[in-house]
């Protein structure tokens, strides 16, 4: 068997794949039916493996087919974009852009920036979604995540540092004139510390130790909530003191509806990361709008 016909038996797999049809693989293809299930066939006795279990009716995936199938969309997801960074420099930003990023900071930072982006691409079309909760990317099928600290598993991903900012252990003034103010880590073990939680080590705090080097701290927790925006809402109701970026608190620090304690061990910067999968790298509304977030890192107007 020839290198093009393996190549047309994988092409034919694939269209039949997606579609759980000989038929529409076939007109999609251009090609009989018959055309499509012999390749497939072919395909089949060269891997030594059942691909489609074939009815008379429908089509399935076996578990080697569907491990395979997911193999092959890999490939030519690489494939695809490849491709597209072949194609003319001039070519208009478009497609779908499917973005994840923390809630708070999603919405109250990235959105309008996101919105003003997509603004000078009339091709381009948005999916976005905002959740503290920590997306792989490959497996969701997103083209972009942006978080807060590096990724820890980046197999298969890149990842570009936007900005840095400061974080902030804040409190509301109602809950400073009935408990005190804290002057030292110590004191903390006596006041009530609103996490998050999950698997990113959300329940802990950044804070610096003697010497001034970041640590993580453990803090008596009170109250966990699954997002920055609750968080942020439960200490402004008085519930007890948090750590956020100083971004996603900066207002309600200039209207004084929350006051900053322990600034001196408190202000650890944390970084803010884009994070894309590898098979997404060359797609030019990934890179554009990657290098368009970048900028704004550099502007100040991610802090």
């Amino acid at each position: 068997m020839t290198q093009v016909d393996q190549l047309n038996g994988v092409i034919a797999f694939v269209h039949s794949a997606e579609a759980l049809s000989f038929t529409a693989a076939a007109a999609k293809l251009g090609i009989t039916k018959s055309a499509v299930g012999k390749s497939v066939t072919k395909l089949e006795e060269r891997l030594g493996i059942k691909l489609l279990h074939r009815s008379t009716r429908s089509l399935s995936l076996t578990p080697d087919g569907e491990a395979y199938f997911a193999s092959l969309r890999h490939a030519l997801g690489e494939i695809e974009a490849a491709e597209t960074n072949l194609l003319s420099k001039s070519q208009a930003i478009s497609g779908r852009l499917r973005i994840d990023a923390p809630a708070a900071f999603g919405r109250q930072i990235l959105m309008p920036l996101l919105l003003d982006f997509s603004r000078r691409y009339s091709g381009l079309t948005l999916s976005l979604s905002f959740t503290d909760k920590i997306v792989d990317p490959v497996e969701e099928g997103v083209d972009l995540t942006v978080r807060f600290g590096e990724t820890r598993d980046c197999t298969g991903l890149i990842s570009k540092k936007l900005t840095e900012q400061p974080s902030v252990v804040v409190a509301a003034p109602s809950y400073l004139e009935t408990r005190g103010t804290p002057q030292s880590v110590a004191d903390l073990q006596r006041h009530d510390c609103i996490c998050g939680f999950g698997r990113d080590n959300s329940a802990s705090w950044r804070i610096k130790d003697s010497n001034g080097a970041p640590i993580r701290y453990l803090p008596p927790v009170s109250h966990q909530f699954g997002d920055g925006e609750a968080i942020v809402a439960a200490t402004l109701a008085g519930l007890g003191m948090c750590q956020m970026p100083r971004s996603l608190v900066r207002a309600h620090l200039e209207t004084g509806a929350l006051v900053s304690v322990l600034d001196e061990i408190a202000d650890v910067p944390v970084s803010v990361y884009a994070v894309w999968p590898v098979t997404r790298h060359l797609l030019p509304r990934v890179r554009t709008v990657v290098d368009f977030l970048a900028e704004k890192g550099r502007q100040g107007e991610l802090d």
